[in-house]
């Protein structure tokens, strides 16, 4: 790390030629990569999935999300008694909206498509999938619905799962949008920070680490197919990763500042000691996400491959342009100096002092409340969510609402689409119909050798429940008909990405577990201090799912913080997704603190004062640096799904839990607690893995060390380590 810093510091021009230029290719591939990336959920090999890919090769139209237009006759008259106009406005549809299916009382005759109103019926448009965030075949869906019914006297409305869960919103959400609110928080905590212009050098390093990571992202999008959701996540984690390594790094070139190091020599420090955390900690997150490789699931496996190289190149700028900014015009835009780093923060020395005294109850206290947050946990149910708390208002709202005044059940949004041999179609939907939890199944017109059930059950296929009568509807049709059957929709898709993720997920969570524990060996210099940082960031993985179900799935908080009525689950693919990014940046705080305390102890060779001076000289910083993630968060939830706001909220959820309870109170007591033990690695090991070892030492004093002056003789104007 010193030679990297000596070299970036010899060449430091070049090395800020060479990062404008990256700057400047950014800039221009983060306009074209959204046009590259895709909008793939393909589960191969997962029989629900299969089943789809035969339903959109025979009849062109896709499950994704099934439409359902609402008529309303006028007073006086029934729909029977319209169904010739009724059935010309479905017409309409089929035949000015290219690639639908429609099922409607025309096409079936099945009177389960009429409400117990008489004055209402709906129709299934299911269309080919849509390639992004454009809203499909909905903005062409909307105006042949008026034009038709208007003509014919009637009230429409539109409705469907897709069009509650966006919250009625049909364009996707704002990437530059959603960068500039988190950007605008974190520069606000930026400014506490440091109250300086210093404060602008983070947001630089952001900038060039985001647009950096586009451009790489731009390339592999040539390589394999990357999942749209990878912008947000450049976008927004990227800026809290790259601020947050950058916030370590100059806070420590401030404090060698403040204690008389010259300039290059106080660079060279901070990349050599802050320098050396950032690293492990962005391996560290790029471990946790490139784990993701191992769920055979397409739209993950690209997540994890794009969201790896986040921490990566934020390590890469922060190692190479920040020091060349510091060595270059670091003091100059370090005015004015309102805030010194000469000592370390007297509230955090003073309560680390606290907990060392105080290490039994301080632990006590952290493992009570992670263990009242954790219990909910036992609790969680993986689906989707209640259509209870999706839109609460808004015209897919209303379409809805109408549907369930006229006593139709809105299990219809979530149909279950069953494929049969086509000369058997008619024995499947008898079968189907005796189903418990189904209230109507009709056949479409054979296309080749296939045929298809819609199959309408009366509440959403969306969580266990609700693949309960898939389960059921599948083993009906399977005894009634003779060649092979398929499922596909929204219940078999639950299915699939249960068994899909799942099944697997214990294969990612000990391989992730493994490889942390092994870098993190390395970077303490520890045995224990290890194994401690992984159980702790299970712990608190465990209780930030615990939150997420308490607040949203059981609804105590949702409604009057995000008027959202209780989920009732969590969407499938967002558990591996928090998990995946919680892990590692979570990881980064217990690194950042770790490491100092590591160093402090070196020079010490006691565990109180380790304890005392590494949350001292780190406590503003985490809680700083989660503030900022915090705010990119907070950003992400503001969009309009449901699931978005669920993954914004637990991420930053998880960061405060993670940045307070465990790592301000948690983490300082235990490793009071453990004493010489923390500081522990055998010369065979540490052989092993090429690090100098840490024999174990005599008994420590318990107590408190005398107070001590930060400021080393070696450390006055003038002098220099050796």
């Amino acid at each position: 790390m010193e030679r990297l810093a000596t070299t970036v510091l010899r060449h430091r021009r070049l090395v800020m030629l060479f990062w404008a230029v990256v700057l400047l290719a950014g800039v221009a591939a983060a306009t074209r990569v959204a046009d590259r990336l895709t909008f793939d959920f393909s589960l191969p090999g997962q029989p629900g999935y299969e089943a789809e890919v035969d339903l959109v090769q025979a009849y062109g139209a896709s499950t994704f999300d099934t439409y359902v237009p609402v008529l309303t006759v006028p007073e006086g008259t029934t729909v029977q008694e319209q169904r010739t106009q009724v059935a010309a406005v479905f017409d309409a549809v089929r035949t000015s909206v290219p690639g639908v299916r429609v099922s409607d009382l025309a096409s079936t005759g099945d009177p389960g498509f009429v409400g117990e109103d008489g004055r209402t019926t709906y129709a299934l448009v299911q269309g080919p999938q849509p390639a992004g965030f454009e809203p499909g075949i909905v903005l062409q869906l909307e105006p042949v619905l008026e034009q038709a019914a208007t003509q014919a006297g009637f009230e429409v409305g539109l409705t469907s799962y897709g069009l509650l869960s966006a919250g009625g919103e049909t364009e996707g959400p704002s990437v530059l949008v959603e960068t500039l609110v988190g950007a605008t928080g974190a520069l606000a905590v930026l400014l506490f920070v440091f109250a300086s212009f210093l404060a602008l050098v983070p947001m630089v390093i952001a900038a060039v680490s985001i647009l950096a990571t586009f451009l790489l992202v731009l390339g592999l999008t040539y390589v394999t197919d990357v999942s749209f959701v990878v912008q947000f996540l450049i976008s927004l984690i990227g800026l809290g990763v790259a601020i947050d390594y950058s916030l370590l790094v100059v806070s420590r070139w401030r404090e060698e500042r403040a204690h008389g190091v010259d300039n290059s020599a106080a660079v060279v420090t901070a990349v050599r000691t802050a320098g050396h955390a950032v690293l492990a900690s962005g391996v560290t997150v790029a471990i946790s996400l490139v784990a993701l490789l191992v769920v055979p699931v397409p739209f993950l496996r690209s997540m994890g491959l794009g969201g790896m190289l986040i921490p990566l190149v934020s390590v890469a700028v922060v190692l190479t342009l920040l020091p060349a900014i510091l060595g270059g015009v670091g003091p100059r835009v370090d005015w004015p100096r309102i805030r010194k780093e000469g000592d370390a923060a007297r509230g955090w020395s003073a309560w680390a002092r606290l907990i060392v005294r105080r290490r039994f109850l301080a632990a006590a206290v952290a493992l009570l409340a992670l263990g009242a947050l954790v219990v909910p946990v036992f609790d969680l149910r993986i689906g989707q969510s209640d259509l209870a708390s999706l839109a609460r208002s808004g015209p897919a709202y209303d379409a809805l609402e109408d549907l369930r005044d006229a006593g139709v059940a809105p299990g219809v949004l979530t149909p279950i689409t069953v494929l049969v041999p086509a000369d058997e179609a008619e024995q499947a939907a008898e079968a189907a119909r005796g189903v418990d939890g189904v209230f109507a199944a009709v056949g479409a017109e054979p296309r080749g050798e296939l045929a298809l059930v819609d199959v309408l059950p009366e509440r959403e296929t969306v969580d266990s429940d609700g693949t309960a009568v898939v389960a059921a509807v599948r083993s009906a049709v399977d005894g009634a008909v003779d060649g092979e059957i398929g499922l596909t929709g929204a219940g078999p898709t639950v299915e699939d990405y249960g068994s899909a993720v799942y099944d697997n997920f214990p294969y990612v969570l000990l391989l992730i577990s493994v490889i942390t524990y092994v870098l993190l060996v390395r970077t303490f210099r520890s045995v224990l201090l290890p194994l401690k940082a992984v159980l702790l960031n299970l712990v608190s993985l465990a209780a930030v799912f615990g939150a997420v179900v308490f607040f949203w799935q059981q609804g105590n908080g949702s409604e009057a913080l995000f008027d959202v009525s209780p989920t009732g689950a969590i969407t499938f693919w967002l558990p591996v997704l928090i998990f995946a990014f919680l892990f590692g940046l979570s990881m980064d705080y217990e690194v950042f603190i770790l490491a100092r305390m590591r160093e402090e102890y070196d020079a010490t060779g006691s565990t109180s004062a380790a304890v005392v001076t590494g949350l001292g000289r780190t406590g503003r910083l985490v809680t700083s640096a989660a503030l900022i993630l915090f705010f990119a968060f907070a950003a992400l939830a503001s969009a309009p799904g449901t699931d978005i706001k669920v993954l914004g909220t637990a991420l930053g959820v998880g960061i405060l839990i993670d940045a307070t309870l465990v790592r301000a109170l948690l983490v300082p007591a235990m490793v009071s607690l453990f004493g010489r033990w923390n500081w522990w690695l055998p010369t065979w090991l540490a052989r092993l893995l090429r690090v100098e070892p840490s024999p174990l030492s005599g008994p420590e004093v318990p107590g408190l060390p005398a107070q001590r002056s930060e400021v080393s003789p070696l450390d006055a104007p003038g002098s220099r380590r050796i």
